[in-house]
């Protein structure tokens, strides 16, 4: 029988990780005493593979989601790195991958190490690990694959850092200091979110004042010029979060604006942003006051999880036509950990995970604090499957969905 999608589930707070057949529900794999870095998140490789770091061995996992079926074993290949790991990014051949260290549960900068990983290095560890700059940097990699750079992205001050990967390789031992062959300032102190188009080279950088586009040349990080939030008539808010869509060519966020307390979470408004990478064509859609944070981009579909006290839902942008429409919104059962007016909508709360795959129409949902996953199939706007694992999935667990051949590795940034 042909292989179908497969749904990774996995809970970074009890420590498990399990992989399930979506067309009959069977667990085809598990591991116990694994916990991925949520932050960080799966990694779509090459050849039907992804990737995540277990936060607590300080592992980065290259797993094989089809090989239990065929008896090959789920972890392919342990390779140490350094955690908390913040971000996570490849190389579009997936041989080249980067890892960036944060906050994990610290509340102030602490880490300043990278670890550069050669997964065709099988004689030693496969990775090096250096010393750059504290903080939460965002991370691609970028430029010829022959010997491609690893771009930082910074706060406080905001800038983007690039390293030759073959030098991070060829560092000495000790976690010695990296020094970066480009620097480019962005002039915002906010960053937060990365994209990188592999067929243009562009790097994208989500911060206040927009989206700032750089590109590679030779040793040179070149400044383009900055995408504004502001599109189809709304603006006001900033993107916390992008998101390559490679099949139609598009750039994703969301955009978040009103009250800039936490505690007025339910008041804030939700904008999707998009861009389009090669007619330049952007603009925004409403999606509803709340919480909305990260997306997932399906076949014809971009998916959005809205946290609301009046009731959650999934929000559906199809992607098919010429322009951008939210297609459908779908009731999504309550959490009973739930933030609260009042509260702040990630201190002690659950939350959601959101999933899908560019090779077809699933969408995967968790409900934090419950133990499932709720499947919906955007191509008919119902749902198709309850997913319940033996654990609470609390903050909202880690997800990602996949179809054999999908192509995902085409956004090679963890998501």
């Amino acid at each position: 029988m042909p292989l179908g999608p497969r749904l990774i589930v996995a809970d970074q707070v009890a420590g498990h990780i399990r992989v399930v057949d979506l067309r009959d529900g069977r667990t085809t794999a598990r591991l116990d005493g694994r916990h991925p870095a949520e932050h960080a998140g799966f990694l779509a490789l090459p050849h039907d593979r992804t990737a995540c770091v277990d936060d607590r061995a300080g592992e980065l996992l290259i797993l094989d989601p089809y090989g239990p079926d065929s008896g090959r074993p789920l972890v392919e290949r342990r390779i140490p790195v350094a955690v908390p790991a913040e971000h996570l990014a490849a190389d579009p051949t997936g041989r080249l991958i980067a890892v960036t260290t944060g906050l994990g549960r610290n509340w102030s900068a602490w880490s300043d190490q990278l670890t550069a990983v050669d997964l065709a290095d099988v004689r030693g560890a496969g990775a090096v690990r250096v010393r750059t700059r504290a903080g939460e940097p965002g991370v691609t990699v970028t430029g010829p694959a022959e010997d491609p750079m690893v771009v930082l992205r910074h706060r406080e001050p905001g800038e983007l850092t690039a390293y030759r990967h073959s030098a991070l390789m060829a560092a000495a031992p000790s976690c010695p200091p990296a020094e970066p062959v480009s620097t480019l300032p962005l002039g915002d102190d906010d960053g937060h979110g990365d994209a990188y188009d592999p067929l243009t080279g562009r790097v994208f950088a989500a911060a206040g004042s927009g989206v700032h586009r750089s590109c590679p040349d030779g040793d040179v990080l070149l400044r383009g010029t900055t995408l504004p939030w502001a599109a189809g008539g709304r603006d006001g808010g900033r993107g916390y979060y992008l998101r390559l869509d490679a099949a139609h060519r598009m750039l994703w966020s969301c955009v978040r604006g009103g009250p800039g307390a936490p505690e007025s979470w339910p008041d804030w408004t939700n904008d999707a942003w998009w861009h389009h990478l090669d007619t330049g064509g952007t603009g925004r859609l409403d999606l509803g006051p709340g919480l909305v944070f990260r997306l997932a981009v399906a076949a014809d579909h971009v998916a959005f999880s809205r946290v609301h006290p009046d009731g959650d839902e999934l929000v559906l942008v199809s992607t098919g036509g010429r322009t951008p429409a939210v297609s459908a919104r779908l009731p999504l059962p309550p959490m009973a950990g739930a933030p609260r007016r009042g509260g702040t909508p990630w201190d002690g709360v659950q939350r959601r995970a959101v999933a899908a795959s560019p090779g077809g129409s699933l969408i995967a949902v968790s409900r934090g604090g419950h133990g499932e996953v709720h499947v919906f199939d955007a191509a008919t706007a119902r749902q198709t499957a309850l997913v319940t694992v033996p654990t609470r999935l609390d903050e909202g667990g880690l997800l990602a969905l996949m179809e054999p051949g999908d192509g995902a590795y085409h956004d090679p940034v963890g998501r």
